[in-house]
């Protein structure tokens, strides 16, 4: 019993992650490395947003601050080495699909400009914007090619003019 519980985590371990089904190596690094810019921006945004007497900048700065963790943590665990969760919090984040990455880091993003529309916290979250974006470029998967998108519309085309024969020949 336990030999076959051991074959299954063995082939559920060895499956590739969620967001590794459609990217390329190259296009996953540049979102690891624009998430790793994002997190550096909203940090040092976020703490520049916290240098001021209004309330709401500074719960912007701190909300900066606590993505800037956020997106350090799942996108370069090593970063956070000394945090005892860091690496499950990292295995949790990579098994997430890429439209789910794409709509929780835009989230992130744009609750500090919604709390307080300044032009740090635009500045600051942009990069953090522009990973959520990524992803969810890599969620819509590759763009089809032209010679059967020209065979779809032909077809769609041939169609539409059988139908208005059809018609025509109805009302005759």
């Amino acid at each position: 019993m336990s030999g076959s519980a051991g074959a299954a985590a063995a082939s559920a371990s060895s499956a590739p992650p969620a967001q590794e089904e459609g990217m390329t190596w190259w296009y996953r690094w540049l979102c690891r490395l624009s998430g790793v810019l994002g997190a550096v921006s909203c940090a040092v945004s976020g703490l520049f947003n916290c240098v001021t007497i209004h309330p709401l900048n500074i719960a912007a700065g701190v909300w900066m601050i606590m993505n800037a963790f956020v997106l350090l943590l799942c996108e370069a665990p090593f970063c956070c080495q000394f945090v005892e969760f860091a690496n499950t919090a990292a295995e949790k984040a990579d098994r997430l699909r890429a439209w789910q990455k794409a709509v929780f880091y835009c989230g992130m993003a744009v609750v500090p400009v919604v709390i307080s529309l300044t032009l740090t916290t635009l500045l600051g979250n942009a990069i953090a914007f522009a990973t959520g974006v990524l992803y969810g470029l890599s969620a819509l998967g590759k763009k089809g090619d032209a010679i059967s998108y020209a065979r779809i519309q032909q077809q769609r085309q041939q169609a539409d003019e059988e139908k208005l024969a059809e018609t025509l020949e109805g009302e005759l």
